[in-house]
């Protein structure tokens, strides 16, 4: 959390320059939008860097592939991203490229120090090098013999290295974890960080022979080996904000307040880059926050399964803001998440189409035919408008706390309810029963019921700001706010009454059409699911009344010792939870039984949040024969009791290892 009179430095990955930029990359580049939009809405001095990583082997194959030098392949592909991100609105403060000398004098600055005083050094080194993650792997490390992070082959390579003393550092480096929880987060990233490093490290390779890999940034102290691409490419946090050049730049920046990076680089970010800063004398970032990937049909998008999200296809079809929104609601930051095409029109129709749009609709075209289209002046209060303003103020609190808490989803759930709220508050007020009134008492009511719906939709258009820029400053435009506050403050949005009555409200405009699902499924090649016909209805809850039946009877068994013990009850830590698409009542749990890693699915989503999850020590049947749901493995089953409405998970008494058996 920023204190007052701090900066907001945010940063994204640097992106390869190998390929097309997909909807993973967009992800993390509008999570440090939204982010750095919010602080400036707070008012807080903020810097948003993003780039791209355009050295190494990765790169030099792709432009071999297309008949290119490197550079030409970098300069093309560049501009991919950069179309990208002017697509989405991205506000980035700086866009750095590694091969800017800016960038790569800097690199050898520091290559060069840290040899001097010996904290790079040769040495032979061997070992299994993977040419898709341009790194080398133990043994141990290998997944049936493959790259455990690509599942690409691997091959053996002997040769002369130079290697930082990364392995010096290692008990400083879990100190200050263990010292600092803010450092890593979300916590279970922290705590894999920290099981990586209950191993021995080793010294990190930072050099690659020009006779295998030419293109990257030469080696001061070696002309015959070019530096390792991890190790130049992280640097690019700090030569982009003047680091060795510009001292007052520097300190106004660093350190950052959140590297955002996708789960797959954590090693890189949690061990190499702070033993690098270490070893450099500088502080560390104030946070480094690994999101989760998003899936297609429960798998990673990758090229090499052809399941990659095109988002400039998506922006062409449905427009930015709605994109924006979905990949910022439907994430919970730090769990993976599931995209389809199709659960993106279900939710924009439900939240953009059916109730943002919709109550601007019912409030405008009221204001209009009532008023003229001039804002009417609000009369005296009732409770009911009371419970309104208290919603949307309180909507105000918690975004900010969700902003700063990293659990945007859960700020624009409560954005939502004011929504929804507003829509409870016409059925409670029915101002169209007023409009249609001749009483003078009536119409100044009317006039307070649309002066506090609009309010209302002031307040959650200027929390939606940042999401959905271009799309809220027209709502906002509609709703008669004043051109100063049409990019609002936090302040303005804790306020209520800023609207000026008597003030002219615009024309409404298409601002969500709504999406027609049956079309899509038939563009899709998806077949909705035919309703129950009464005879089947009928059949279903027969077998409904029966299967109540069967629980009863099951529960009155008697079953031996021998029995029981054929079940296995094991501990099991939960690392990773989130909802499974299209099920309402299910959630897929990836967990931690001892040294094994499981997925099971849970039907506790209405009972907790994936978050609240997360970290537990649960209980599980761990000999349960695996069974699919939804279209979803599950191996295992956990344990819950349930009272009525009321369900609990059932865990352990204080702290147990994983794995451990519960007789």
């Amino acid at each position: 959390m920023n204190q007052p009179g701090e900066s907001f430095y945010v940063t994204t990955p640097i992106y390869y320059v190998n390929d097309r930029p997909h909807i993973g990359h967009a992800y993390t580049t509008l999570l440090a939008d939204v982010l750095a939009r919010y602080h400036r809405l707070l008012g807080v001095d903020t810097h948003f860097l993003t780039g791209t990583d355009e050295h190494g082997q990765k790169v030099a194959q792709a432009a071999s592939d297309a008949g290119r030098s490197p550079r030409e392949q970098a300069d093309a592909t560049v501009v991919r991203f950069q179309e990208l991100w002017q697509k989405l609105g991205i506000t980035h403060d700086d866009f750095i490229r590694t091969t800017e000398p800016r960038h790569t004098a800097v690199v050898q600055e520091i290559l060069s120090e840290l040899y001097e005083r010996g904290e790079i050094y040769a040495d032979s080194y061997a070992g299994w090098y993977s040419v898709g993650e341009e790194r080398f792997f133990t043994d141990k490390e290998l997944v049936d013999g493959k790259d455990p992070i690509s599942g690409r082959p691997v091959e053996w390579l002997e040769e002369k290295a130079y290697f930082f003393r990364m392995g010096k550092y290692q008990q400083w480096l879990v100190d200050y974890i263990e010292n600092n929880p803010e450092f890593i987060q979300p916590e279970h990233r922290r705590n894999e960080t920290l099981g990586f490093l209950r191993k021995p490290l080793g010294d990190l390779c930072i050099s690659r022979p020009k006779s295998r890999v030419s293109w990257g940034i030469d080696l001061p102290f070696d002309a015959d080996y070019v530096c390792y691409v991890w190790f130049d490419a992280l640097v690019n946090y700090i030569s982009a904000i003047g680091y060795r050049r510009d001292d007052a730049g520097f300190a106004r920046w660093w350190p950052a307040r959140y590297h955002l990076i996708g789960k797959d680089i954590l090693t890189t970010h949690t061990v190499y880059w702070p033993t690098m800063l270490h070893a450099m004398g500088l502080p560390m970032p104030k946070t480094i926050f690994a999101h989760g990937w998003w899936l297609v049909q429960a798998e990673k998008m990758s090229k090499t399964a052809g399941n990659v999200i095109d988002p400039i296809a998506l922006c062409d079809k449905y427009g930015v803001d709605p994109l924006r929104y979905f990949l910022m609601a439907e994430m919970t930051l730090g769990q993976d998440a599931s995209f389809s095409e199709l659960g993106f029109a279900e939710r924009y129709n439900a939240d953009l189409a059916g109730d943002l749009g919709n109550m601007l609709n019912r409030v405008i075209r009221l204001i209009h035919s009532s008023f003229g289209g001039a804002l009417p002046e609000p009369g005296p209060s009732e409770a009911v408008d009371q419970e309104l303003s208290e919603l949307a103020l309180a909507a105000a609190a918690e975004m900010q706390q969700a902003v700063e808490t990293m659990a945007l989803d859960r700020g624009l759930q409560k954005v939502a309810e004011v929504v929804r709220g507003c829509n409870k508050y016409f059925e409670q007020t029915a101002p169209w029963k007023l409009a249609k009134s001749e009483a003078e008492a009536d119409r100044v009511r009317l006039g307070t019921v649309l002066y506090s719906a609009a309010e209302a939709l002031r307040i959650a258009s200027g929390l939606l700001y940042p999401v959905m820029p271009t799309k809220m400053a027209a709502y906002r435009r509609i709703l008669g706010v004043a051109g100063d506050e049409a990019e609002p403050h936090l302040d303005q949005l804790k306020q209520w009454g800023r609207l000026p009555a008597k003030g002219a409200c615009g024309q409404l405009e298409g601002l969500f059409p709504r999406i027609d699902i049956k079309a899509l499924e038939k563009e899709l090649g998806l077949s909705a699911e035919a309703k129950p016909s009464g005879k089947s209805q009928a059949k279903q809850a027969k077998q409904a009344k029966q299967a109540k039946k069967d629980k009863q009877a099951a529960e009155n068994v008697v079953i031996g010792i021998d029995q029981f013990r054929q079940v296995s009850l094991r501990t099991a830590r939960v690392l990773e939870a989130e909802p499974v698409e299209g099920a309402d009542r299910l959630l897929k749990l990836q967990i931690e039984l001892g040294q094994e890693r499981r997925q099971l699915v849970a039907g506790i989503a209405q009972h907790y949040r994936p978050e609240e999850v997360v970290g537990r020590t649960i209980v599980v049947v761990a000999n349960l024969a695996p069974a699919t749901i939804r279209g979803v493995e599950s191996c295992g089953m956990l344990l819950a009791a349930k009272v009525g409405k009321t369900l609990r998970l059932v865990g352990v008494d204080g702290e147990i290892d994983s794995g451990a058996e519960v007789s």
